[in-house]
């Protein structure tokens, strides 16, 4: 069986030697003639013109920095960067190319202008560059530092955090008379990153009136640490039928100033709130009855304090009625 498979693919195999011989013949003779068809001759390739390489970048690559001041050392992290062209697109906005975020960043940009803003914390500043196909080396001074807040009570009592927070405000008011709010809701002890200059700080200890309210100057490259003091005290209320009783349910209480101005209402069988040191009109309403009770909050000193629900000390909120 095999010397047969063996006759039957040898003249096969002859006709594709001479088929290979044949082609190099052809090949020789550069231009050869194969049953009336022509074949031009094989060209060498062109040497190149120049020592230029074949393809080239149409980038080019710019490095950005960041310092605090002018002679200030690169910020390493905590960076925003954002790179716009200069030209607003159709939504009126400045269309972002690029953006990075921790310190010193690379960007390989196409030739031409752009708008670089570098952010750190609320602090930044933005600055105009040209990118060309030379690499190059862009710094931003961003003018700033930080700014850290506390507040405690008279004589140095720590004011528990949950119940401290500050806001920042520009110093100076607009035409409506009214600062811009820089930062709300700030947490004590937490550092905040600024552009120097003054601000105007509020720290409210509670929820009603115990608000103080300070400038303060952040220079640039430095940590600015300030610390206020509150006078005012936690305060707790309780409507019972004697002193030191349980408190009675479902009543409802009014805070009023010195003057008579409602300050604050809540309702149930416990009020508490922090108080600005002065005199109040404690006012409690149950089943129709009145009570009220004459208060003077010492700064620092928590207190509660009992209304005493005796029906002597009740009043009628129908009297004088016609």
């Amino acid at each position: 069986m095999s010397r047969g498979r063996f006759r039957f693919f040898a003249p096969i195999l002859g006709a594709a030697l001479s088929l290979v011989l044949a082609s190099s013949t052809f090949a020789q003779d550069g231009a050869a003639a194969i049953d009336g068809l022509s074949l031009p001759g094989i060209s060498g390739f062109a040497p190149p013109r120049s020592d230029e390489p074949l393809a080239t970048s149409a980038l080019g690559d710019v490095t950005l920095t960041a310092q605090l001041t002018d002679k200030g050392q690169d910020i390493n992290r905590g960076l925003v960067w954002r790179v716009f062209r200069p030209e607003a697109g159709p939504d009126g906005k400045l269309p972002l190319v690029a953006s990075a975020q921790g310190g010193t960043s690379m960007f390989q940009l196409p030739p031409g202008s752009y708008l670089v803003h570098a952010s750190y914390g609320r602090a930044g500043a933005t600055k105009r560059i040209t990118v060309g196909k030379q690499a190059k080396r862009e710094n931003l001074v961003l003018d700033a530092g930080g700014l850290k807040l506390d507040a405690v009570l008279s004589g140095g009592v720590r004011i528990p955090p949950a119940k401290l927070k500050f806001s920042i405000f520009e110093a100076d008011a607009g035409s409506d008379g009214e600062r811009a709010l820089v930062i709300p809701d700030v947490e004590p002890n937490t550092v905040v990153r600024l552009n120097s200059g003054t601000y105007h700080i509020v720290s409210t200890y509670g929820s009603v009136n115990a608000v103080i309210r300070s400038d303060i100057r952040v220079e640039a490259g430095k940590l600015t640490e300030a610390t206020v003091e509150h006078r005012a005290a936690d305060v707790t209320f309780k409507l019972v039928r004697e002193a030191g009783g349980e408190a009675i349910a479902d009543t409802s209480w009014s805070i009023l100033t010195e003057s008579g101005d409602p300050l604050r209402e809540a309702v149930g069988a416990f009020a508490s709130m922090v108080l600005s040191e002065g005199d109040y009109t404690i006012v409690a309403k149950n089943r129709d009855r009145i009570y009220q009770r004459d208060l003077t909050v010492v700064a620092g000193r928590n207190q509660d304090v009992d209304v005493i629900a005796a029906e002597d000390a009740a009043i009628d909120p129908n009297e004088g009625a016609d």
